[in-house]
């Protein structure tokens, strides 16, 4: 081949080359016009649009799916639906006598939602445990007055009463259809000093238990990594549409064993507080059975320890006057080792399992006396928190 025929070969393919380079150029400002008026038509849409648009006129069977959103996105919608209805709960806690003196007061603080335009906000118990002043301060920074209707420690709700004008009204979801992976929002005022904040996750899991260490488990907890501290308490944790599904309660940090946890976030199923406020607001109170007995939980630890014939069960330490529990011959020194047919087992507490039923039920109880198993009929009393 001679140099002038390889010459003009390379320059025929150079030539091609370019030509190709410039339908692609070409091909691209078509696409980038197309997809920049279509992002201009839909600004401001309220759902994602796919348009459907030509890559270049040389190539009419080549398409391209262009999927535009809004520019306001699905979970700044869901924040500003409900943060206007979020509030920062202060309690005052008054001094008490130590040996040195007076302690002084003590300002706890927490989170909470209005759940009605009547002023009613949804918040834990433990929030308010033991408080005698409560102030509220709004979304926008607007501090007011707030009473206490009523509270349940078994369940960790609160209901909260402030007069005057409600803000925002928060819309109640349907918890019972929560399945883990979806995206979740929570929103309060961590450390109380960082008002509305405003973090995401996901559902992590449904149905947990956590131990409080005061004799019974809270069930059915929704589990989050969605960022809960101090503060979060009370809380609300929001779905997508803009609604409240739980009430963030708790956070786990560290195990027994000393090993640090990140993520582990914990609240209360909506349809599970709300019942609960629903009969703090009717009643000031929550009607729970009632055997009339204090007891020691028994594990395999303390049933070692003393040498006990059961390894879990409830130890009566002592029985109430006139109460079910007397009325039916319960003594101090038995050990109830089943409620209504359910074994008290690490899942089945005293607490939980006599919860399980209402007041007025008449229940078998199984416990142990002087080595030997015996039973009894307990018709349930009743008992108020509030």
């Amino acid at each position: 081949m001679t140099r002038n025929r390889l010459f003009y070969l390379m320059l025929v393919v150079l030539l091609a080359g370019v030509a190709a380079l410039s339908g692609a150029a070409v091909g691209g400002v078509v696409v980038y016009r197309t997809v920049s008026q279509a992002q201009t038509a839909n600004l401001g849409a309220s759902a994602p649009v796919t348009k459907i648009v030509q890559a270049s006129n040389t190539s009419p069977q080549q398409t391209l799916a262009i999927n535009t959103t809004d520019v306001e996105t699905t979970i700044t919608e869901a924040v500003k639906k409900v943060g206007p209805a979020v509030v920062t709960v202060v309690g005052t806690i008054p001094s008490q006598m130590t040996q040195f003196g007076p302690s002084g007061t003590q300002t706890v603080s927490g989170s909470g939602v209005f759940i009605s335009d009547k002023g009613y906000i949804l918040t834990n118990n433990h929030v308010i445990d033991g408080v005698t002043d409560v102030t509220i301060v709004l979304s926008d920074g607007t501090q007011e007055k707030a009473t206490v209707v009523g509270a349940d420690m078994y369940s960790d709700i609160a209901v909260l009463k402030m007069d005057g004008t409600v803000p925002a009204v928060a819309s109640l979801g349907n918890s019972d259809v929560l399945n883990p992976g979806e995206t979740v929002i929570a929103i309060g005022s961590p450390l109380g000093d960082f008002k509305n904040t405003v973090t995401v996750g996901v559902v992590s899991a449904t149905g947990r238990s956590i131990d409080t260490g005061n004799g019974y488990t809270i069930d059915g907890l929704i589990q989050t990594d969605a960022a809960i501290n101090q503060g979060n308490s009370g809380g609300p944790l929001v779905n997508l549409a803009g609604e409240v599904i739980a009430i963030n309660t708790l956070i786990v940090r560290s195990s027994g064993s000393g090993t640090v946890a990140e993520g582990l976030g914990f609240a209360i199923p909506i349809n599970t507080a709300a019942a609960v406020a629903e009969q703090i607001i009717q009643n000031g109170y929550i009607s729970r059975p009632f055997m009339g007995i204090n007891f020691q939980p028994i594990t395999p630890d303390i049933a070692n320890g003393y040498n006990l014939p059961v390894q879990y069960g409830a130890y009566v330490t002592s029985v109430s006057a006139n109460s079910p529990a007397s009325q039916a011959g319960l003594k101090s020194g038995d050990i109830i080792t089943s409620i209504g047919g359910t074994a008290l087992d690490p899942t089945h507490s005293f607490i939980n399992t006599l919860f399980t039923f209402k007041p007025g039920d008449q229940v078998t109880v199984v416990f142990m006396r002087n080595g030997t198993s015996q039973q009894v009929q307990i018709t349930l009393g009743q008992t108020t928190h509030g």
